[in-house]
């Protein structure tokens, strides 16, 4: 689900203008999931631009607020949603924890860092959705505390059918600012991909496992 038309557009037009996408479609990246892919997504590269840092932070911050209202606790999913769930808890002057993917293995082996109590609701900040396998992994972990998980919000998504049945399965709603159609037609209108490209790019999206360049 996209916070509004026009801001899934606007993101998508930053992310571009800063090479935070790359789009390659005869030349694939690599996912450690062994999947083939035309496009990259790094938005931790929006950090070191303010302006558009300051616009991320703050269409988050109004997706809170029109999605679910004031939590207890904002939570960044680490490594990529922590700098930005810093951003949203200072801006709301609200606690801010980050989730691990896994207990460490020293120390107090905590998976969550940070001051949390049982029974407190948590918005959950994500900078990036692919599959949501290792965003629901934080969902979990502040469950098993005792938390009530109001939602997450992320910059970006893919829009992967798996990824919207693994959120309904986990009852957790998923608002993000930006998503792979606004991308793509943003791309195309700014010229960053050829008509050509297209037609790959969305097959791409429809059957990522499987998915492998055309030859030419």
């Amino acid at each position: 689900m996209n916070y509004s038309f026009n801001s899934a557009h606007k993101v998508a037009e930053f992310l571009l203008q800063i090479k935070a996408i790359s789009l390659k479609p005869d030349d694939p990246f690599q996912w450690a999931s062994g999947w083939k892919s035309p496009i990259y997504c790094d938005n931790r590269k929006t950090l070191s631009y303010p302006r558009i840092r300051t616009f991320i932070r703050q269409e988050i911050v109004k997706a809170i607020d029109e999605n679910f209202g004031r939590p207890d606790v904002i939570a960044g999913v680490a490594t990529g949603g922590i700098a930005q769930a810093a951003l949203v808890a200072q801006e709301l002057g609200l606690p801010l924890v980050y989730i691990r993917p896994k207990m460490k293995e020293h120390g107090q082996k905590n998976q969550i860092e940070g001051v949390l109590e049982s029974g407190q609701s948590v918005i959950v900040i994500e900078d990036l959705v692919s599959t949501g396998n290792s965003s629901l992994i934080a969902v979990d972990a502040l469950r098993d505390q005792g938390c009530i998980v109001k939602g997450m919000v992320a910059i970006f998504t893919y829009g992967f059918d798996q990824a919207r049945k693994n959120f309904l399965d986990h009852k957790c709603p998923l608002v993000t600012l930006s998503d792979y159609n606004a991308l793509i037609e943003k791309a195309r209108e700014t010229n960053y991909v050829q008509d050509t490209d297209l037609e790959s790019l969305m097959e791409w999206r429809e059957n990522p496992s499987t998915w492998a360049p055309k030859k030419t």
